[in-house]
């Protein structure tokens, strides 16, 4: 794919001496979440500690002195990419708070689709906000709670927002952490010794050599003290939501999610998408990394031999962070190196998991091309996408979307392929856990939540979109 943006990773451990080192190296594995900020709040059990910082977690973290300042047994962090709020440190988290004699930080992961509509009474009423992050809505809720106790305030706030969020909290003494009742992005549960983490991905629990127990439940708020841990639901609930796009591309291929494993579920998406859609070829290739999973599945199902026919260079950023066309497609040439020996004379099926724009994947066509291939057949481990996404992937505009606006026959032509098929959404929700309980809103516009008229970079025309609700960052 290489052209959607991720949202955020969050990070929390309770009961560790050096929480801090072990969030770090959380963040580093969840990097892949969010790479436009990175933050770690530690609690000593009297104070928060707090550092956070534009970059890659390595370069927010690699003056000596930093880490030494994060004291104490508890730490939640965050890696930030702008699904809304502006690119800035301002919008950096953990966002860290003192309220009523009380330090309480808060980490997020999600969009919320009512953060308009709670903004506007918030500031009515007083609330002078920070930033321009959604995720700060929550903390001025809780600011404003009447609860005795600070669980209290985080679940009668938490009642009030509509969307998805996995969010972490940290208080000199607890850590908390919560997952819409819809369940739209993943949270899992890990335990080391008597020591508790949170993590959006079990490849931040692996690292730190910690067992995966299972995941946050959809509306599930766990408390984490010194006396072991806590669980209750949200009095609200809802149909059970995943976004199946944590399968398709976001998740790290050696994650479990949502109780599955990544990598099972991808390999069976190739397979069913050479179920559907056979090639006359001599090789199955990847558009590496994401869709190397899934081009294994499909080569394994239809016996045709996988290769390895494209060298992505890691060392280059990624292709959707180039803001402009011509530097898009200078980025597509830096970032992918064809095999020429393996691709010269072949019929090859290039696997990418899904197409946004299509000017990525017609640059890679003509590179496997100018390396000698006979034919080039494209086949995709997603449904097209023709529709905005409103829990946390940057589908801003549906101009944005290629498929939204051309048929399979004129997108391949676009992408200058010999032939062109995707995986059907049935095919899709046949092979995930669950199909029926599955987020496939940018592939049907089946939104599951009210959504907003207006929201973020761009206006929207969807059909099923609510009259009168609207939204915009400020």
């Amino acid at each position: 794919m290489n052209e959607l943006k991720e949202f955020c990773g969050v990070f929390g451990i309770f009961g560790d001496e050096h929480a801090a080192e072990k969030t770090y190296l959380g963040l580093y594995a969840l990097q892949h979440r969010g790479q436009e900020s990175a933050g770690i709040a530690a609690s000593d059990g009297s104070d928060i500690s707090l550092h956070k910082g534009t970059g890659l977690v390595w370069s927010v973290f690699a003056e000596p002195d930093i880490m030494p300042r994060l004291r104490g047994a508890a730490a939640i962090g965050h890696n930030r990419y702008s699904t809304t709020g502006a690119s800035e440190l301002l919008n950096a988290q953990p966002i860290l708070i003192r309220y009523k004699g009380r330090q309480i930080a808060a980490a997020h992961n999600g969009n919320l689709v009512n953060v308009l509509e709670l903004r506007n009474k918030l500031e009515d009423r007083g609330s002078i906000f920070q930033t321009t992050s959604d995720s700060e809505i929550v903390l001025h809720l809780i600011a404003r709670s009447r609860s005795d106790t600070i669980e209290g305030a985080i679940v009668e706030s938490l009642e009030q927002l509509e969307g998805a969020y996995c969010f972490v909290f940290l208080t000199p003494d607890k850590l908390i952490a919560a997952r819409d009742p819809r369940g739209f992005r993943p949270l899992c549960l890990g335990k080391k010794g008597d020591t508790h983490i949170v993590a959006s991905e079990s490849c931040a629990l692996d690292i730190i050599g910690a067992d995966y127990i299972r995941t946050v439940e959809p509306g599930e708020v766990i408390m984490i003290t010194d006396g072991g841990m806590t669980s209750r639901m949200l009095s609200k609930t809802a149909v059970k939501s995943s976004c199946v796009f944590e399968y398709i591309y976001f998740s790290r291929p050696d994650s479990i999610i949502f109780d599955e494993k990544v990598d099972k579920i991808r390999r069976k998406l190739g397979k069913k998408l050479a179920d559907e859609s056979p090639c006359d070829a001599d090789i199955v290739i990847a558009v590496p990394d994401s869709a190397n999973t899934a081009a294994l599945g499909y080569a394994h199902r239809s016996n045709i031999r996988f290769e390895i026919g494209l060298i992505r260079n890691h060392y280059v950023g990624r292709t959707f962070i180039v803001p402009h066309q011509k530097e898009r497609d200078l980025d597509v040439r830096v970032k992918f190196n064809p095999v020429t020996g393996v691709l010269k004379g072949k019929r090859v099926v290039l696997v990418e998991d899904s197409i946004v724009r299509g000017t990525t994947l017609k640059q890679l066509v003509r590179l496997v091309r100018s390396a000698g291939a006979s034919e080039v057949h494209v086949r995709v481990s997603s449904p097209p996408i023709i529709a905005p996404c409103f829990y946390g992937i940057d589908i801003s505009n549906r101009k944005q979307l290629i498929a939204s606006s051309s048929s399979v026959e004129e997108i391949g032509r676009h992408i200058e392929a010999d032939s062109l098929s995707y995986l059907s959404v049935e095919g899709m929700l046949s092979v995930v856990p669950e199909g029926d309980r599955q987020c496939t809103a940018c592939f049907t516009e089946d939104y599951p939540t009210d959504i907003p008229v207006n929201f973020q970079k761009g206006q929207f025309d969807t059909p099923r979109m609510k009259e009168g609700f609207s939204h915009n960052v400020v």
